[in-house]
């Protein structure tokens, strides 16, 4: 038993940090854009508040697409003014030509002020494993949110299980209105990006949470990770699984010790609900073997 529990172990850090290639990862923005939090002195936000689509880029450290104190490319002017990504993402496709970057995101947008932008699926290779986003509060002159080049893997060049970062507002430094319904007013010469927390008429909270959460680990057992479906994951209580080939025979659910913590044998079945509820939040890998004995195995996170 110690040997075999050596195995899982060894095979567990395997897994999580030395051949991995790519990850997926959902990204989720709430917004904290109210009245509450964001007092306007005629007692409410601009009429038809809401954000536009939540862009970006996956990238490395060759290039740069938004940084506080530059100055704004004409593809984060058109985002911070207008809601308009054509010319961001002529950016975006002119690194990707360069080799700088290798993917454009098309996020949701969000028609109202508060609630939540989620992108699923996000693959993100370990050469360009930096995120850029961006989205226009609107309406507005030239104020947008922006994270820049976060770095999705740690110095070791470890996938980061998550990410949370307060996001404020930011001036795109193309527009000098100081409201959200000011008149165009081009500003010439362009100013810096920078940032408008607590300058009217924003206060000094954020105004939202981006959050960066790892789904799963790709390139490492590329053929058995497709053997089934996980959802959700990350999770709380209940764990769906579903075969993608054959029937489901055996689920095993390993700690980052490697010692079996859930255990279902001698099954017969296409989907399975497993219970997590009673394990502690952490790192789990979760092993399912098929009927004709082969073995998928995929990282869990539970909440």
């Amino acid at each position: 038993m110690l040997k075999n529990t050596l195995i899982i172990t060894l095979f567990f850090f395997t897994f999580l940090g030395f051949s991995q290639e790519s990850a997926r990862y959902i990204v989720s923005f709430e917004s904290n854009w109210s009245q509450t939090a964001h007092p306007h002195s005629s007692g409410s936000l601009p009429s038809g508040a809401h954000w536009s689509r939540l862009v970006g880029a996956t990238h490395n450290d060759a290039v740069t697409f938004v940084q506080m104190g530059a100055l704004a490319t004409p593809g984060i002017e058109d985002i911070a003014e207008l809601g308009s990504n054509t010319a961001f993402f002529s950016e975006v496709n002119t690194a990707i030509t360069a080799g700088t970057a290798n993917q454009s995101i098309n996020g949701p947008d969000l028609d109202t002020p508060g609630g939540f932008i989620t992108i699923n699926d996000l693959i993100v290779s370990e050469d360009y494993s930096l995120l850029t986003l961006a989205s226009m509060i609107a309406p507005s002159p030239d104020w947008m949110i922006a994270i820049n080049g976060v770095d999705l893997r740690d110095g070791t060049g470890v996938w980061k299980d998550e990410i949370i970062i307060d996001v404020f507002p930011y001036d795109a430094g193309t527009d000098s209105g100081i409201d959200y319904d000011s008149a165009n007013m081009n500003t010439s010469p362009q100013d810096p990006i920078s940032s408008l927390q607590g300058q009217l008429p924003f206060s000094d909270q954020k105004i939202g949470t981006i959050t960066i959460t790892l789904d799963e680990i790709l390139g490492v057992l590329d053929v058995a990770k497709e053997g089934f479906t996980m959802s959700p994951n990350p999770a709380r209580d209940l764990l769906q699984l579903t075969s993608n080939n054959n029937t489901i025979t055996n689920v095993t659910i390993y700690n980052t010790l490697g010692q079996v913590v859930t255990a279902y044998n001698n099954l017969g079945t296409n989907a399975l609900s497993v219970s997590i509820s009673d394990l502690k939040s952490g790192l789990y890998l979760v092993q399912v073997t098929d009927s004709n004995q082969n073995t998928s195995v995929k990282r869990l996170i539970k909440r």
